[in-house]
């Protein structure tokens, strides 16, 4: 039986990696003690259901698999001396560098078309508000969207570090697996105690959740790696973590 193919396995895996790792949260069980918002806030004010937001949810991702196959046959020539290299190992220097390279061109097109849709009253009514129905974050909603918003941001974003960075599907598998359980995590909606990404990143769980308040909707537009463009442009909003007396954190705005 013939083992699938790097651009099968790298249009597969990272959808896989989705609902797995926020399938993890979930198992998790509520956890009010480090959540940053309520039970009954995420009952009360998000705006969509959980049914619609995995039926979003898949809709972009048969979207993203689609633009990955076209990206795959279209660049598959011109890597095919690539991946033979690869097959062969490739250097961590190399890799580090490719990742780099992907995580600083799609923090910065997101950031970008993410302000231009908060500026723009036209693209935000009708298309950037579906993100925004959810207000307390959990999982699986990280990647609901709207359709256009899917295709343009996260799905060329990517599609564009991919061919940018010079990465072979081989790698791609590796990195979109990363970012898709970093932006997972940038929505759990939970402060959790030795978490990786909150070490290591400042754009984190409780960063993103600022902005996905009404007090933060015109900050912290930087996602999912880096808070470099916020910093640069104004519109970067601090927060200080607290403990709520009910259990659980607010993120707490520094920024009046």
């Amino acid at each position: 039986m013939e083992f699938p193919s790097d651009e099968v396995l790298a249009i597969i895996i990272p959808i896989a990696v989705y609902w797995l790792y926020s399938g993890i949260y979930l198992l998790l069980g509520p956890l009010d003690n480090y959540r940053l918002h309520s039970r009954e806030d995420e009952q009360i004010k998000n705006m969509v259901s959980k049914r619609e937001v995995a039926k979003g949810v898949l809709l972009q991702q048969l979207v993203q698999a689609c633009v990955a196959f076209i990206t795959f046959t279209l660049t598959r020539d011109e890597r095919s001396i690539e991946m033979v290299s690869d097959k062969k190992g490739i250097s961590l220097l190399v890799l580090a560098r490719q990742f780099i390279i992907s995580m600083v061109i799609i923090d910065t097109w997101q950031y970008f078309w993410h302000r231009y849709m908060h500026l723009n009253k036209f693209l935000y009514r009708h298309i950037h508000s579906w993100h925004h129905r959810i207000i307390v974050n959990y999982s699986f909603g990280a990647q609901y969207n709207h359709p256009i918003e899917g295709l343009l941001l996260d799905t060329l974003g990517g599609a564009l570090a991919f061919l940018i960075s010079g990465m072979t599907p081989r790698a791609s598998i590796f990195f979109f697996s990363f970012a898709t359980i970093k932006g997972i995590d940038d929505h759990c909606g939970l402060w959790l105690p030795g978490n990786i990404f909150h070490l290591f990143f400042w754009n984190n769980t409780a960063y993103h959740d600022v902005h996905h308040q009404l007090y933060g909707n015109k900050y912290n537009f930087s996602q999912p790696f880096f808070i470099t463009w916020d910093k640069i442009f104004g519109t970067y909003m601090p927060y200080t973590l607290e403990k709520r007396e009910e259990g659980g954190f607010h993120a707490k705005p520094n920024k009046s």
